[in-house]
């Protein structure tokens, strides 16, 4: 069996979604997993928590599930170090969080919408595994700036990875991932509204005007926002049932060190009725 460390800031209806579609694989049998914990950066008491009523739904999941609730708040944690030298802030934080989690031995850690950067220790310590909103080969960043150059690129393909979590942020190894077109069928036409904008504005302009709402944008964020959560459930599927696992931070699978990531596009899609 499978055991996952779950970290997550539980900020709204995401952070639920994804581990109920994990624990609906696992009581339907299709995981072999336990999740043995679930830690927040949060523990909900603080007095500055605009995400109080979601995290707090968030938590009452938890525990129905009957998974270990962790929980060390970011926040109450000595502020003033945080204030005057962040970096050495994150190591302590880190000495707690791994403290916190010690009695809860797991084999592999999913990072399923945790807001804060690890540190090093911890990735070096553990098995960990997050999720970034582009291919292997894409652009870095949030996943707002990840679109914005993508058109900016006039790229033809999109995605998402599960890299492994290293020193180096947001630069470890891609694990899986899964892509698809954002060329040809609805998506010609909204690339032929935004060359028309591009003739009278600047794309920073159009980006200040429409934001997230711009057509093409929303077109790219809805198609890779839904492949997310089945793609965090079939890596979590290929690390279950032994297709692949991680060696000195590298993927193996039949026996044998990979050169890249695991495409499961194909999955993805099948997960999706495309």
């Amino acid at each position: 069996m499978l055991r996952l460390g779950w970290f997550s800031t539980g900020r709204g209806p995401g952070s639920r979604n994804l581990l109920k579609a994990i624990m609906d694989r696992k009581l339907s049998g299709e995981l072999d997993i336990e999740i043995s914990f679930v830690f927040c950066n949060w523990s909900n008491e603080e007095a500055d928590n605009p995400r109080r009523e979601q995290r707090e739904m968030f938590f009452e999941m938890v525990r129905g599930y009957g998974i270990p609730l962790v929980t060390a708040s970011w926040k109450e944690f000595e502020p003033e170090l945080r204030k005057s030298d962040e970096a050495a802030w994150r190591v302590e934080y880190g000495k707690v969080l791994r403290d916190s989690v010690a009695p809860y031995p797991f084999d592999l850690g999913i990072l399923a919408g945790y807001m804060l950067w690890m540190d090093d220790e911890t990735c070096r310590r553990f098995d960990m595994l997050n999720l970034h909103p582009a291919l292997p080969d894409g652009p870095k960043g949030t996943w707002q700036e990840v679109i914005w150059q993508l058109i900016s690129e006039k790229a033809d393909r999109q995605g998402a990875m599960m890299h492994v979590c290293t020193e180096e942020w947001d630069r470890g190894a891609a694990i899986t991932y899964c892509g698809f077109p954002i060329r040809g069928g609805d998506y010609d036409a909204l690339w032929e509204q935004m060359e028309a904008k591009l003739e009278t504005r600047t794309l920073d302009e159009i980006r200040k005007d429409e934001g997230e709402s711009e057509p093409l944008f929303r077109r790219i964020r809805e198609d890779g926002a839904k492949r997310e959560l089945p793609l965090i459930a079939e890596t979590v599927a290929a690390f279950a049932d032994g297709r692949v696992r991680i060696e000195n931070k590298r993927l193996i699978a039949s026996g044998s060190a990979l050169d890249g990531p695991y495409d499961l596009s194909d999955m993805v899609d099948k997960a999706l009725g495309e």
